[in-house]
């Protein structure tokens, strides 16, 4: 048990060390030695059996051509000799001038074909010194006192088959045999040498797999096992248990990861610990808010009303008594009060979006700006706006909610209007990605592109009190209802004719 256990052990340890580049790097590295390696012994098996594929095709076969070339020679000068010491015909004389000359022929291209075959050329030379003996002994005197006529000479014709034109022949035939062994050996040398080949490739082949298989069994046990594991423990953190603890193995760059998780893991506890105390914390505070906005609605005003109201009457009853400064004190106290009133709702409003007002649920645009039409019907006809708006789409969220938007989108478009021109409002909507992007343009006085930013900032005022009525608190409303329904708005400070605002909003899913 012990036994089985070390190498388990050490290659645990060896995996804690090593990083998982250093596993592939290591690899890698040694499957390109493995690869340089087989590729030399592979060019020097390949290099052995194109040497002896060549010599077989190149020198030997070719060789035994010319031997056979060769005799041919030899017996062209024994029948041109025999011709002539019978028929005393010249032209078998010609005959064996050319076999004397084809024979040295052949003996040139064996030279060549054989050069560095010591052994055969040897035997070669031994062939062309009987033929040449022969030539000199038997043949060429034979030639010389010949009679040069017509008749037979049987004698001289067998002067001429005598043993030493044999003996050439069987030493010729000897040499050929030497040829035919020598083809034998080169055919076995060359199967050899494809077999050597053939095994060094289906070696490296094999030694490759074998890689190949174990890079993938280390890969699985080394690398996806820790891998796997940490993701499993990441779904039961994910699916809620905070508590599950995240043991790290594998290569060290694996268990740092592993580590890393854990720490992230702690952090989230402390983070969700310190968000339930957040929430505690947040719920008292709304449930502060709730009674403020109670005491603002009821409390606050109600003395509001009162001062506004006790103004008006000590202004109607003391109108002739009173000088104009204090008429115009009372008509000062009775305007404060009635901003104030105004302030507040507009403050109740803005803090009730996403906790009074968050329902979602489909909501049809153009019923949306039908109702809002509806409602700024007087401020339209008065002004003789005019509105351009297309078939609008519906949208997800609060109904409340995006009546706000676009009323104050298009309450803003008429009071900002230039003097003597009547407003000529211009929405627009397109979709993309599951996302729909409106605008809403105007021909008023516009916006100067340096305060794209200040006018959703609340109370944020670019006029005069004077000049345009309201809080201050209308594109910062707009900004917050956009952004509660997951979209952004901002102003086109492309365009010099009028103000254009664009906001997004999710389409319906």
């Amino acid at each position: 048990m012990l036994a089985y256990g070390a190498p388990v052990l050490r290659i645990g340890l060896l995996s804690a060390r090593w990083t998982t580049r250093r596993w592939f790097a290591s690899v890698l590295l040694t499957m390109v030695a493995l690869i340089l390696v087989g590729t030399v012994v592979g060019a020097q098996a390949l290099n052995r059996t194109s040497s002896v594929s060549n010599r077989l095709a190149d020198r030997i076969s070719p060789a035994r051509t010319a031997v056979v070339q060769f005799d041919v020679a030899l017996r062209d000068q024994e029948s041109g000799v025999r011709g002539y010491l019978l028929s005393g015909d010249p032209e078998f004389l010609d005959t064996y001038r050319q076999g004397v000359a084809a024979e040295q022929a052949a003996g040139a291209q064996l030279r060549t074909l054989l050069a560095g075959e010591q052994p055969i050329l040897a035997e070669l030379g031994e062939v062309e010194g009987l033929a040449a003996g022969w030539r000199d002994t038997v043949a060429d005197p034979l030639v010389e006192r010949g009679t040069g006529t017509a008749e037979l000479d049987p004698a001289g014709t067998a002067e001429l088959d005598r043993a030493a034109f044999d003996a050439v022949g069987a030493r010729l035939d000897a040499l050929d045999q030497r040829l035919v062994t020598a083809r034998d050996d080169a055919r076995t040398a060359l199967s050899e040498s494809r077999s050597v080949r053939d095994g060094i490739f289906l070696g490296l082949i094999a030694l490759l797999l074998l890689l190949v298989a174990g890079t993938a069994v280390l890969v699985r046990v080394a690398v996806l096992g820790p891998l796997t594991r940490i993701g499993h423990g990441v779904r039961q953190v994910a699916g809620g248990d905070f508590e599950h603890r995240l043991t790290p193995q594998g290569p060290a760059d694996v268990a740092q990861l592993g580590r890393d998780v854990e720490a992230m893991r702690h952090r989230l506890v402390d983070a969700l610990n310190t968000s339930e105390q957040v929430q505690a914390e947040l719920r008292r505070s709304n449930a502060d808010l709730e009674q403020f906005a109670y005491v603002a609605s009821h409390d606050l005003q109600e003395p509001l009303r009162k001062v506004a109201s006790f103004c008006q009457m000590l202004q109607r009853r003391y109108a002739g008594e009173l000088d104009d400064r204090a008429q115009k004190y009372i008509e000062f106290a009775v305007d404060g009060a009635t901003r104030m009133q105004r302030l507040i709702n507009d403050l109740l409003t803005f803090s009730r979006i996403g906790r009074v007002y968050d329902s979602a649920q489909e909501v049809d645009l153009n019923r949306v700006l039908d109702q809002v039409e509806q409602s700024l019907a007087m401020t339209i006809e008065e002004s003789d706006a005019r509105i351009v708006r297309p078939e609008l789409p519906a949208v997800t969220g609060d109904t409340t909610l995006l009546t706000m938007l676009w009323q104050n989108l298009i309450n803003n478009a008429i009071k900002f209007r230039r003097p003597g021109v009547a407003p000529l409002i211009e929405i627009t909507a397109d979709e993309a990605d599951g996302v729909w992007t409106f605008a809403v343009q105007d021909n008023g006085i516009g916006i100067e592109p340096e305060f794209a930013d200040k006018i959703f900032v609340i109370f944020q005022r670019l006029h005069p009190r004077e000049s345009y009525s309201g809080t201050g608190i209308g594109l910062a409303l707009c900004k917050k209802v956009v952004e509660h329904h997951g979209g952004a708005i901002e102003l086109d400070t492309s365009r010099t004719d009028g103000a254009r605002l664009v906001f997004t909003l999710p389409a319906v899913k």
